[in-house]
């Protein structure tokens, strides 16, 4: 048999039942623009959260307040708003972590902000000027405050752009304007460049104060809520990290690390901790789509049996002519196989479309990977073969006398 005619043989056979073999072919369709749309969205959300974590800060080490967290331990409610930290231990590791490019206290709260009739409620922290250099923020309109109007409590703040917007409107210059926290009044020395996010995590809805005054009027204590270092360069970050644990664990007279009134996280922690639980989440949706193309494979089988039974006379009068085992295997493998390959384009199409569709919603961004596409499409190949191997091998089987008695 030559390949034209097993080609010509293929296309006859497929659309002989087009309605029966345009759903069993949904089967298929359906099942790789799952699998490629979850893949996207699990790739996207990791993309999303990488970025988000490497935008916060350049060769970032984070120290906060409250034991460090061991596996298999009762999560700590207090973890984060303990009182360990002090601005003492700010100036100690200012002086004795070597490879630290900057040092920024923060105390952070969630605060009512009144402004011109209208309020928000927003993030307000509490830093030095060395705190925007760390986490990579720029100005826009404005300045930002300066060590010496930390030392002297300024009442002034920096807002970020979507804070500006709800108390002021939309591209208002917000600069000299006053703002009152907590009855308190401030007044406006600079807007930041928008840098996006949602949430409680967004850098644009925040107000920035000079620590000094968030501890007089906000927290009434000496205490910070965190301490952010940037080391000079990446191949720093674990040395910086340790001089600090080194030099808070001298200074808070403990000996045994495990007993730690702080706990530490780099940047490359949060990195790997985040890429753990996304690409988890990514196998759990793929592997959950994936159901839907074993069911479509399963579909196939159930419908080349069905066209095995039905091509029963027609198999045996082929034999009698002449036609050979591996002629009428092959022909109803081929039919399998062009069957999920042709299923798995329009899955791949429809798939990418889906994901397309996600991104222009705004909710979440997916991203189409050219592995997952590749992949896809195999797999479809694959249980093309699978699937109809044994239908084939079956059709292949009959016996041509009993073939040409079949009714």
């Amino acid at each position: 048999m030559t390949i034209k005619d097993l080609l010509q043989e293929t296309a006859t056979g497929l659309l002989s039942n087009k309605v029966r073999t345009g759903l069993t072919m949904l089967g298929i369709v359906i099942g790789i623009a799952s699998v490629i749309a979850m893949l996207a969205v699990g790739n996207g959300a990791t993309s999303t959260i990488q970025s988000s974590i490497e935008s916060i800060g350049s060769n970032l080490v984070v120290i906060s307040p409250g034991a460090p967290r061991t596996p298999g331990s009762a999560v700590n409610a207090s973890r984060g708003s303990a009182n360990t930290l002090t601005m003492s231990d700010v100036e100690a590791i200012k002086e004795g972590v070597t490879s630290a490019k900057y040092v920024a206290p923060v105390v952070s709260s969630q605060k009512q902000i009144i402004a011109a009739g209208t309020n928000t409620n927003t993030s307000v922290i509490g830093t030095t000027p060395s705190y925007f250099d760390i986490k990579n923020i720029t100005i826009n309109l404005g300045v930002f405050f300066s060590d010496e109007q930390v030392t002297q409590m300024a009442r002034v703040v920096v807002i970020g752009p979507t804070t500006r917007d709800d108390l002021f409107g939309e591209g208002v210059d917000a600069i000299g304007k006053t703002i009152r926290i907590s009855g308190n009044e401030f007044t406006v020395i600079g807007v930041t460049v928008a840098k996006g996010g949602t949430g409680q995590s967004s850098a644009d809805d925040v107000v920035y104060i000079p620590i000094t005054v968030a501890q007089q009027f906000f927290t009434g204590n000496k205490y910070v809520s965190s301490i952010n270092i940037s080391a000079q360069t990446a191949d720093l970050v674990t040395d910086v990290q340790n001089q600090a644990t080194d030099i808070l664990l001298a200074r808070h007279n403990i000996t045994d690390p495990t007993k730690a009134d702080f706990s530490t996280m780099n940047q490359s922690d949060m990195l790997a901790t985040a890429s753990s639980i996304t690409t988890t989440m990514t196998y759990l949706l793929a592997a959950i789509a994936g159901i839907s193309l074993l069911v479509g494979g399963i579909g196939i089988m159930n419908m080349m049996l069905t066209t095995v039974t039905e091509r029963t006379r027609e198999i045996g009068l082929r034999k009698a002519v002449g036609a050979k085992k591996r002629d009428i295997r092959l022909q109803f493998l081929v039919e399998s196989v062009v069957l999920t390959a042709i299923g798995g384009v329009i899955g791949i199409l429809l798939g990418i479309s889906i994901a397309w569709a996600i991104t222009l919603t705004g909710l979440l961004t997916a991203k189409i990977s050219i592995s997952s596409v590749t992949l896809s499409f195999g797999v479809s190949a694959l249980i093309g073969i699978i699937f109809g191997y044994y239908p084939a091998a079956r059709a292949s089987n009959l016996n041509p006398i009993d073939a040409l008695r079949y009714e």
